[in-house]
Formats: C-alpha cells, sequence, structure tokens
C-alpha cells in the first residue's frame, strides 16, 4: 500500500476530484491501494448523516461541501491529519463495519506511541480520549465512502487546530465541547508531519497491506 503525500494546502474540491481519481484508477487495477494523506484549506463537509445539514451554525466565509461519505458535519483544515485510504476490500474484508474499526485501529495504535490511551464509543465513530476530568472527548473523526467495494474518504485526527473552529459547526452531530486535540492531552506532542509515518505504518498492519 502505497503513501501519497500531498503537499501543500489545497481547496477540498481539488482533493475530492484526486480522490475520485484514484478510485477510478483502483477499480481498474491500474493502481494499487493508497493513502492519500493532504492538507485542506478549511472546510466545512456535510456527510450522509441524517441531522448533517443542521450541523452548519455559522460557516462564515469557509466553503460547505456535501459529500458522499457517511457521518455529519465535519470541519477539515489546519493542524489536522487527514488521511484518506483508497483500499479495495477482498475477502472476509468485505465488510464496511470491519473496515472502520480498522481505520479506528489504525489511529489507537498511533495514539499508543506517543503515550495516549484512545478508545471507541460504542454508539459513534472514531477515536475518543479521556481527559483528567473523566471525560471522553473526540479526537479523530471517522467516515467513509464505498464503490463497488473500493473505499475512499477516511479518518482527520485533530493534532493542533484552532479550538473555535468547531464553534461554527455542530461537529459529528455533537456540542462542540466533545471535541478534543492531542495538544490538550499532549502539550509538547508530535506535529502533524511527525504523525504521518506511524498512522501510515498502523493502517499497513490493521488493514493487512
Amino acid at each position: 500500500m502505497e503513501l501519497r503525500r500531498l503537499q501543500g494546502s489545497h481547496r477540498y474540491a481539488e482533493i475530492h476530484a484526486l480522490q475520485r481519481g484514484l478510485v477510478e484508477q483502483r477499480l481498474r487495477d491500474e493502481i494499487d491501494d493508497c493513502v492519500l494523506v493532504v492538507d485542506h484549506a478549511p472546510v466545512l463537509t456535510i456527510g450522509r448523516g441524517r441531522s448533517a445539514e443542521q450541523g452548519v451554525v455559522a460557516p462564515g466565509d469557509t466553503d460547505v461541501v456535501r459529500v458522499e461519505r457517511g457521518g455529519e458535519t465535519t470541519w477539515h483544515g489546519p493542524g489536522q491529519l487527514v488521511a484518506y485510504p483508497i483500499v479495495a476490500l477482498t475477502g472476509a474484508r468485505r465488510d464496511l463495519h470491519r473496515h472502520l474499526r480498522d481505520l479506528e485501529d489504525a489511529v489507537i495504535g498511533t495514539l499508543g506511541g506517543v503515550g495516549l490511551v484512545g478508545h471507541r464509543d460504542p454508539r459513534n465513530t472514531g477515536v475518543w480520549l479521556t481527559g483528567p476530568d473523566g471525560v471522553a472527548r473526540k479526537v479523530c473523526s471517522v467516515g467513509i465512502a464505498c464503490r463497488s467495494w473500493v473505499t475512499w474518504h477516511g479518518l482527520a485526527l485533530n493534532v493542533d487546530p484552532d479550538p473555535a473552529v468547531w464553534e461554527r459547526i455542530r461537529p459529528c452531530g455533537f456540542e462542540p465541547g466533545v471535541m478534543t486535540r492531542l495538544v490538550d492531552h499532549l502539550p509538547a506532542g508530535p506535529s502533524v508531519e511527525q504523525l504521518i509515518a506511524p498512522l501510515y505504518g498502523h493502517l499497513v498492519d490493521t488493514l493487512g497491506r
């Protein structure tokens, strides 16, 4: 599975078109599975969740884009590690719930490598961290789409974004206070760039690639 790191900040429409092209190539077996890692210019994306439309509260001048992935409204932008695995699911891996769990496991493993204990919420996708106050908050959002068993979209790990961005939406259908960042739990922690290789390694393991 190839790691494709796209340098520089890019508008969502450009990355979305790139993903679609990679999915088409994967469907035709012109490329192997890959993980696209990108830096988004600030954007709000609306998934296929029932209440996704109500998730946009105060977009301001930030682009708002409807997308194919599952889930509600989320924000992408600086300070976030965004990874899009373009993966052909075969055999026993043709299970979208399993694929979501595999993505979560990769993030949990990455957090473990920096001394943090990530975990799941049985009612909601993503990865969560429990703070000193005993409250679990969401540090990583996960949402996928699938076409003929080739998956795309993926995960967004909050490393050190400006927390004010979540005041503009109901992130993943929650109140803004549900979100957290690595820097809130590990002030001297790694940067987005330093986490790319560990995350990629865990994705290779959990996806069996």
